[in-house]
């Protein structure tokens, strides 16, 4: 039998805090984790959900799988309810899939408790339900909620129920850490106790991690070690509470540590792409220390790193980057070293290897202004004008010089607030000076100095500030305290680019980082000329 990597962001993953699919997403989304070459993906529940009911009616038509297997899932048939007479198994049905996933209780507790039926009549739930659904031709899976917490508390019904459903042709018997607190150690024992109890192999049997402890991703590699060969995961580990087995750790996990050929050859380094592309759908920022995944996962701060990833990458990279469509970042910080902007300038195309003059200065410049506040590692651009400064026939002349500005609020009696801005500035050789309005102080400096700018450079009317964020230093205090200021530029042509500014004023911290959003944009727009 070969690996089932059976995905559930569609389910299990949408019941995530702040998640909430349209049926657009939903086909969105399963064409992805197609793309990443996943074996099934779970596209809902039918008949309980009329969103799901519409989305598999529409994947019949607009969905063209490659490599996974569409599953609907629902329940075992109600108690005291003949399978044939219940509607949430005719939804399934109606579904038109090839293969349905069905959770069951499989701890008493829950059987008694919430079911409010006995242990006999929930085994003959499993085993009619997986039978109708042989017998109508599907492939059938079998989630046995709360698993491992029901078979700590009594492992002989637990195992029953396990039992049951192969006995009636469930393809696989899922083992589901529902309440998400079991451990890597006690996840490998209770496979090893299950399949010597029921004689059967570890391959009959897969495995559903929540991530409560933190150990998902660990728990669902154990499971596989033990001889497990179908896992549910998560794209980006989305989840209830704290989500679940986050479908990339693991198959990366599997793939690069382990050797085990999980997916199809060349959907590996689609990783990166998929996953920023589904966080894109659900409306969630990636987790940029997300493993294998996030921008930082192959970031590196440390000078100590970086004087060793410049002798060789893999001394400090635990996996080449590129296998999951990842790349390797240097960080520029006050923990830099030579090596450190050496290998972030040649990251930007900048050789200071040649130069170990300008390597001097641009590091001891970067200390120092770190020290004061200043922060490179989100503001390459800001970073990139400062070692051009320092290298020989790169600092080419600024764009335009300041000689004042001035920035007025007006509040007035009906309420509105009124920002003004005035510029004087020399640009080629000419005095020019602006006035413009503004929502806010940096909004009007911004549109003062592109009035002022916009003769000599027409191209600025491109440029758009896609982002502004506002840090208070940590170690100041009140209204006088330090402030960083980040700006996001973008351009007409799918550029971005992000400058910093620091200063005890706001709005000079502001026109420090507009100042070189502008003048590198204008550099690049100059170069394309070129």
């Amino acid at each position: 039998m070969t690996f089932q990597v059976f995905d559930t962001t569609l389910r299990d993953g949408a019941q995530r805090e702040g998640i909430s699919y349209s049926v657009v997403d939903k086909l969105a989304v399963a064409r992805l984790l197609d793309e990443f070459g996943v074996g099934f993906i779970e596209g809902g529940w039918p008949g309980a959900m009329p969103k799901d009911t519409e989305f598999f009616r529409r994947a019949r038509t607009e969905l063209d799988l490659k490599h996974a297997v569409l599953v609907a899932f629902g329940a075992t048939r109600k108690a005291g309810v003949a399978v044939a007479d219940d509607p949430q198994v005719r939804a399934l049905l109606d579904a038109e899939t090839q293969a349905v996933c069905l959770v069951a209780k499989s701890d008493i507790r829950h059987v008694e408790r919430a079911l409010r039926t006995t242990g006999a009549e929930n085994l003959a739930m499993v085993r009619d339900s997986v039978a109708h659904f042989v017998a109508e031709g599907r492939r059938v899976f079998l989630d046995c909620e709360h698993f491992f917490d029901g078979y700590r508390f009594d492992p002989s019904y637990t195992s029953s129920v396990v039992s049951a459903a192969l006995e009636a042709g469930a393809e696989v018997v899922v083992m589901c850490d529902t309440n998400g607190g079991m451990l890597p150690s006690r996840v490998t024992a209770a496979i090893g106790e299950l399949v010597e109890r029921l004689g059967v192999g570890p391959e009959r049997l897969g495995i559903h991690c929540q991530n409560d402890t933190s150990c998902a991703v660990a728990n669902t590699v154990a499971a596989v070690e033990a001889g497990v060969k179908h896992f549910q995961c998560t794209a980006n580990g989305y989840g209830e509470r704290p989500g679940n087995a986050d479908l990339f750790a693991v198959v990366a996990n599997l793939q690069l540590k382990l050797g085990l050929p999980v997916l199809p050859d060349g959907c590996l380094e689609q990783m990166v792409r998929v996953s920023h592309a589904i966080a894109e759908i659900a409306n969630i920022a990636p987790d940029t220390h997300q493993a294998y995944v996030g921008a930082a996962a192959f970031a590196h701060k440390a000078g100590l790193h970086a004087s060793a990833i410049k002798v060789d990458p893999v001394l400090y990279n635990h996996v080449d980057p590129s296998i999951v469509g990842n790349d390797m970042r240097i960080l520029v910080t006050e923990m830099a070293g030579r090596a450190s902007i050496e290998l972030k300038s040649r990251e930007l195309g900048l050789d200071l290897a040649g130069h170990p003059e300008a390597l001097s200065r641009v590091t001891k410049r970067v200390k120092e202004l770190e020290a004061g506040g200043w922060s490179f590692e989100a503001a390459d651009a800001s970073f990139e004008l400062l070692v051009r400064s320092e290298l020989p026939g790169e600092n080419a002349a600024r764009p335009f010089g300041l000689e004042s500005y001035r920035v007025q609020v007006e509040h007035r009696e009906d309420g509105a607030v009124v920002s003004e801005a005035t510029v004087k500035v020399r640009v080629r050789g000419e005095r020019v000076i602006a006035t413009a309005e503004g929502n806010g102080p940096v909004n009007a400096l911004d549109e003062a100095l592109r009035v002022a700018l916009k003769r000599h450079y027409p191209e600025l009317a491109h440029f758009e500030l896609a982002d502004y964020k506002v840090r208070i230093l940590e170690g100041s205090h009140g209204t006088g305290a330090i402030t960083r200021v980040l700006v996001e530029t973008v351009d007409g042509g799918g550029r971005d680019w992000t400058t910093v500014g620091v200063h005890e004023n706001v709005v000079e911290a502001s026109w420090h980082a507009l100042v070189d959003a502008l003048t590198y944009g204008l550099s690049y727009s100059a170069a394309s000329v070129r």
